[in-house]
């Protein structure tokens, strides 16, 4: 049977899964959620917290570079595990400007770490993702175009932008191996990141992006969701 023809629903099923940035926040929720469903997780970050260590996921893999896909496809080698059945790639970072302090070294930062990074890990991971994987990227509806109402933040928003187009370019990428690639928005999330502001937990997030990835399947590879399961536009 081609991959494209067999239905994919990892909801209910014990699943290898690695989570790419899972040291705190997002990551670090999703990685707790998917633990304490059952799942066979392992979590990559370039450097492990206390907060990780206690989670006990199978493996914790530290000094995960997402800017260096050889550092990336090394380490990767050496874990030696294969078919993993997602990928959620978390890591992300963000710096704040405007028009009057257009910083081009942070935006350049930000374009390698959030645009370049996980299409990088996903490049990694290739060989080890199983026929019908899932590849879960987490953008920001700061990306979307259309949604700009207020201006500001050029480097966060135009890397998070390049991110869903090159979201959407790896769908096409991954089709022949029936492998859903979906671009996820967490929401405006109480982490570091944001200085604990938001109007949503890093839990609560973690908890409705899992449901959301579990749910979508192969039809809507390269889509554009919102956690609570609103399509958002490009």
């Amino acid at each position: 049977m081609h991959p494209r023809s067999v239905p994919v629903t990892l909801k209910g099923v014990k699943m290898k899964i690695a989570v790419v940035g899972s040291n705190r926040g997002i990551g670090l929720e999703i990685t707790k959620k998917l633990k304490a469903d059952g799942h066979e997780v392992f979590a990559f970050c370039r450097k492990t917290s206390d907060e990780l260590e206690k989670v006990n996921v199978k493996k914790v893999v530290t000094d995960f570079e997402v800017t260096s896909i050889d550092e990336m496809s090394s380490k990767l080698k050496s874990l030696n595990e294969h078919d993993f059945d997602a990928l959620i790639h978390v890591s992300g970072i963000l710096r704040s400007d405007t028009f009057e302090d257009f910083n081009v070294g942070d935006i350049t930062t930000q374009f390698r770490v959030n645009s370049l990074g996980p299409i990088l890990s996903s490049k990694a991971f290739k060989p080890y993702l199983k026929q019908n994987a899932k590849v879960a990227l987490l953008t920001s509806r700061m990306g979307s175009i259309e949604d700009n109402s207020s201006g500001d933040m050029y480097g966060y928003r135009m890397s998070k932008a390049a991110l869903n187009m090159a979201g959407k370019n790896l769908a096409h990428d991954y089709k022949a191996d029936g492998i859903t690639v979906l671009m996820l928005h967490p929401g405006y999330v109480q982490t570091d990141m944001t200085n604990n502001n938001g109007n949503v937990t890093a839990k609560e997030s973690a908890e409705k992006l899992v449901d959301l990835i579990l749910k979508k399947g192969f039809s809507e590879s390269g889509t554009f969701w919102h956690m609570n399961g609103e399509q958002l536009p490009w």
